[in-house]
C-alpha cells in the first residue's frame, strides 16, 4: 500500500520533491556506498543514474526493501578527451576495484562514447552527447532520466530534466528521443513483473514513430 506521505510527494513543489527524493535514496545502503566510492574516483561529469534511483523510490513507496529487484548500479561519466575503448576499459577496471565487495555490480560507462557503439547494438544512430546530462535526457523513459552526484560536504545534486513527480506517482512515461519502442516495451515488461503497481504509459504512435521505424 502507498503511504499518504509518498502519494502526496508527486504534488509537492519541485524543491521539496528533491529533498524527499534524497531522503528516500538514503534508505538504500548499497546506493549510499556506491555514491561514496564513486565520488572518491573523481570521474569527470559523473552521476549515478537511472534504475537504482527510481527503483529505490518505487521500493520504498510500495513497502518493499529499498534494494529489492535492483540488478545493478549505473555510473555514468563524460570524458571526451579519449574515445577509445582502452581508455574506458581502464576506468572500468579501476571501478572493479573501487566497488569490490558490494551486493550488486556497478556498471561504468563513458557517455562521450555512446555514439561509437550505439548503432551497432541498437540498430539506429545516436548523435554524440556533449555531457552526461545530455545523455540522461535520452533515456528510454522520462521516469528513468534522473541522476545524482555526491558533492563535497555530503549533499546530493539531483539532475531530473523531466521532473520527479512520475517517479513518486509510479508512472512510467516513454521518451522517444532516441530509444526504440521495442526497447521501451521490453524494459517496462520486466519492471511490471517486479513492480505491478506501476502505470506504464504506451509508446506514442504517430509521425515520429513511423519516421523512426
Amino acid at each position: 500500500m502507498l503511504g499518504c506521505m509518498n502519494v502526496r510527494a508527486g504534488r509537492l513543489p519541485l524543491d521539496e520533491q528533491a529533498r524527499h527524493f534524497r531522503r528516500l535514496l538514503y534508505r538504500n545502503r548499497t546506493l549510499v556506498m556506491v555514491l561514496g566510492r564513486a565520488a572518491a574516483m573523481e570521474l569527470p561529469g559523473w552521476y549515478l543514474v537511472a534504475g537504482c534511483l527510481y527503483q529505490t523510490v518505487w521500493n520504498v513507496v510500495t513497502g518493499r526493501s529499498a534494494e529489492a529487484g535492483i540488478l545493478d548500479y549505473d555510473l555514468a561519466y563524460f570524458d571526451g578527451s579519449d574515445l577509445s575503448w582502452e581508455a574506458e576499459d581502464t576506468v572500468i577496471r579501476a571501478g572493479n576495484g573501487a566497488f569490490a565487495g558490494l551486493p550488486a555490480p556497478v556498471q561504468i560507462r563513458n557517455q562521450a562514447r555512446v555514439h561509437v557503439w550505439y548503432e551497432r547494438k541498437f540498430g539506429r544512430p545516436c548523435p554524440p552527447h556533449d555531457s552526461t546530462e545530455a545523455a540522461i535526457t535520452t533515456y528510454e523513459a522520462t521516469t528513468a532520466a534522473v541522476g545524482v552526484r555526491l558533492l563535497p560536504g555530503g549533499r546530493l545534486r539531483v539532475y531530473a530534466p523531466y521532473g520527479l513527480s512520475d517517479i513518486f506517482d509510479l508512472v512510467v512515461r516513454p521518451n522517444p528521443v532516441l530509444a526504440s519502442r521495442e526497447a521501451y516495451e521490453a524494459k517496462t515488461a520486466r519492471w511490471l513483473r517486479q513492480w505491478p503497481e506501476l502505470t506504464v504509459l504506451p509508446w506514442p504512435a504517430g509521425p515520429l514513430e513511423e519516421e523512426r521505424s
